[in-house]
């Protein structure tokens, strides 16, 4: 699920109809071990004060003495919801303390986002209302340094260990802006069918990657990738320029292919970004 402002190349919306509602990561396989990891982590509601007021996130941690590398999850327009907190807990359980945060804290509680469904024209209309209300200026960047910070703060999160940042649709571009936020503190930036990671502005996300010490996964969807082919090239062209080490790879999946409970989620796939993102966090978060 992502706006077409940021993927002007999604399938129409009548495809794309999809409940914010209790989305569940049982449409995942976890393994045996992975499942009892999650059973001993420890989930917190909790507000995060940024300079235009007080974003809702939810925090996850794992059983046991910690502290653990910190990871900060953008989620798509469909916003905080079960979902993205079921993916939340998974990361915690593999040992990482993981902030998921309500991207449109300025505009909506995350009670009010999971009442809309990006599929109907006035739930659409107002999750793009919320999303131009986040991109504006340098809203990204001030949430991300606020969120950055607030994971520095708790003690279950390693302040010697680098973070690493994660998001879907819209929440790509916004990773890679985080990076460019708190570039001494992002290690790793992972991007799931993220769209508008290269454009024609001065702003462009891509042209941060300069200014990152970070490793990066860029998932591409394979629909958005035959809309734009060049975007993926551009993204090779810079992490090579720029020396930062980059996977850039098409998944044979189409757009929002990694998120439980859509209507184009690949199992597949979605467990093998997954496994890449596994890889990544391992070998970039010292």
């Amino acid at each position: 699920m992502c706006d077409e402002d940021i993927n002007p190349w999604a399938e129409p919306v009548s495809r794309r109809t999809i409940g914010l509602g209790a989305l569940s990561v049982a449409a995942v396989s976890l393994t045996a071990a992975e499942a009892q990891a999650q059973g001993g982590v420890t989930e917190k509601d909790v507000t995060v004060k940024t300079p235009d007021g007080e974003s809702e996130a939810a925090f996850f941690y794992p059983a046991g003495k910690g502290p653990w590398p910190g990871v900060l999850v953008w989620p798509d327009i469909g916003g905080l919801r079960p979902v993205f907190r079921d993916m939340g807990r998974r990361l915690a359980a593999q040992g990482y303390a993981v902030l998921v945060v309500n991207p449109f804290y300025r505009s909506a509680k995350q009670a009010e986002t999971q009442k809309l469904n990006f599929g109907d024209p006035e739930g659409r209309k107002a999750l793009m209302a919320y999303r131009m209300a986040l991109v504006e200026g340098d809203n990204p960047f001030e949430d991300a340094k606020a969120y950055v910070a607030f994971l520095d703060a708790q003690p279950q999160v390693n302040k010697k260990k680098m973070m690493g940042v994660q998001g879907y649709c819209m929440g790509g571009p916004l990773s890679f802006q985080t990076a460019g936020a708190a570039p001494n503190r992002i290690g790793a930036v992972a991007s799931f069918h993220g769209g508008g990671l290269t454009t024609k502005e001065p702003a462009s996300p891509h042209l941060l990657v300069a200014k990152t010490k970070a490793s990066y996964l860029v998932a591409v969807a394979k629909n958005d990738d035959a809309r734009d082919p060049e975007s993926k090239e551009i993204l090779k062209a810079t992490f090579a320029e720029t020396k930062r080490p980059a996977t850039v790879e098409v998944y044979q999946g189409d757009h929002g292919w990694t998120v439980p409970g859509s209507q184009v989620y690949n199992q597949a796939e979605a467990e093998r970004a997954w496994a890449e993102l596994t890889k990544l966090y391992k070998t970039a978060l010292k």
